[in-house]
């Protein structure tokens, strides 16, 4: 009797019930990929031979790995998005943990025995599964609180929310600074995949201006980063030449002052700020130009997700909360309750909640707690300062003093309420602006003028957490 296989949604059939696939593409600084092409290509026998498998994605370029995924979910037991900024040495013990059966670094996939390395593999495979279930997705965190774990989706986790019985309407040309081998990105990704839409995807070697410049040559429309990318992209020239609908922000809390320079900026553009995380999925939206969100979210009835603040830590539950991390030994994502504690603190102030900062990255200064972020929210309000990061130096009196580095403005383009002859100049205007607002412990006691941050390939600032 033969093996009935059973229908699951599956990206591939989503991608093209989601209107007319050749009208639609994603592209890179070389490539435009057709996904009438990849959607509609007939079962490759060497995809076909990873059924009920464990893969390993290891793919330089994001173009291949948005063509894997397509022809991937449904077929294989388990998908790893490998980042590219992972260190490689760390690749075999992923392996032995994710229970891989292929790594694959070339795309499209050849047979085994091809001879040129374009399957490795790197665990003896398992029985064939007729019928697997519906594919795990498995991503890294961003490594903010640490070191990356590997958090387990699905593609309903992931995108449950796009289904539809109906096609719906051709949607946008999205353009994101994301790698899409991230949450953020790969929901971008989704977006444009079932949306439907299209996609202008950032290369690592390319400059904020160089890929402003180039979603701006492909018509894109929906453009999405961190408020760090945001920061530097508005420093360039090429961001005049970009007209977006549609602006949204996620990954790093924004504050007042990055969201009012998108409005003027971008006036005729819908700004949001977005709370998201790989392991909590998307909590919630904010379109109403201000920074934090309103309180009456919290345990709101009939939202997407559940809120609730416990320890002043947000809290979230939802559908599209990660089924748990691959290594068991960690703690499980949701709690008992279907809750995820996202480690982000929030206060209240009014009727608004407003991010402090993260829970491990708070700064004790002689018993005193200091949360860099709310620093770095004062700092850039500072009319010379394009943008700061702010962190702990261990001092043998409080413990540790707040020290900032800070990078300004080009000279000319910032209405400075001092005339900032030297660094030293800056450096006490920058302070003084920070005592008329600051608890006298939260100011900075040094503050180092430089000329960029480190910005990571999640697009958030490069922190040393204790």
């Amino acid at each position: 009797m033969k093996t009935q296989r059973v229908e699951r949604p599956c990206l591939r059939a989503l991608v093209l019930r989601a209107g007319d696939a050749a009208a639609r593409f994603i592209a890179d600084e070389a490539t435009r990929l057709d996904l009438s092409v990849v959607a509609g290509v007939a079962a490759r026998p060497s995809v076909e031979r990873l059924r009920g498998k464990t893969v390993l994605l290891a793919l330089a370029r994001q173009v291949d790995t948005a063509a894997a995924l397509i022809e991937l979910d449904g077929v294989a037991r388990r998908i790893v998005l490998w980042p590219h900024d992972l260190p490689i040495g760390r690749m075999d013990g992923v392996i032995k943990a994710a229970e891989v059966d292929f790594a694959i670094s070339v795309w499209p996939p050849l047979e085994p025995d091809s001879g040129d390395g374009v399957f490795t593999i790197r665990a003896a495979p398992g029985p064939e599964e007729i019928d697997p279930p519906a594919s795990e997705w498995v991503l890294f965190t961003s490594g903010t609180a640490g070191q990356p774990k590997m958090v387990v989706h699905t593609l309903d986790s992931l995108a449950g929310h796009l289904f539809s019985d109906a096609p719906p309407a051709m949607g946008p040309i999205w353009c994101t600074f994301y790698d899409i081998r991230r949450y953020g990105g790969l929901q971008i990704l989704l977006r444009a995949l079932i949306g439907p839409g299209s996609l202008v995807l950032s290369c690592p070697d390319e400059t904020p201006g160089m890929f402003l410049a180039r979603a701006a040559a492909a018509g894109a429309t929906h453009f999405l980063g961190t408020p760090s990318h945001w920061r530097r992209a508005l420093m360039t020239e090429e961001a005049g030449r970009i007209s977006p609908a549609y602006v949204r922000l996620s990954g790093e809390v924004a504050d007042q002052m990055i969201l009012d320079k998108l409005r003027q900026s971008y006036g005729h553009a819908r700004i949001v700020h977005a709370f998201a995380s790989t392991e909590a999925g998307l909590a919630f939206e904010v379109a109403d130009g201000e920074a934090g969100f309103p309180a009456a979210l919290v345990s709101q009835p009939g939202a997407a997700a559940d809120l609730r603040i416990l320890g002043h830590a947000l809290q979230v539950r939802s559908r599209r909360n990660a089924i748990g991390y691959l290594d068991k030994r960690i703690n499980a994502i949701p709690d008992a309750e279907g809750f995820v504690d996202t480690g982000d603190i929030v206060e209240l102030r009014g009727d608004r909640y407003y991010f402090a900062g993260r829970r491990d990255g708070t700064v004790n200064v002689g018993g005193q707690k200091v949360h860099p972020e709310e620093v770095e929210a004062v700092i850039n309000q500072h009319p010379a300062v394009e943008m700061s990061l702010v962190s702990a130096r261990a001092s043998p009196i409080t413990g540790a003093i707040v020290v900032a580095d800070v990078v300004c403005r080009p000279p000319g383009t910032a209405p400075s309420a001092s005339p900032a002859d030297s660094a030293r100049a800056m450096q006490s205007d920058i302070r003084d602006f920070c005592r008329a607002r600051l608890a006298a412990h939260k100011v900075p006691a040094a503050i180092r003028i430089v000329p960029r941050l480190d910005i990571a390939p999640s697009g958030k600032l490069v922190r040393m957490r204790a």
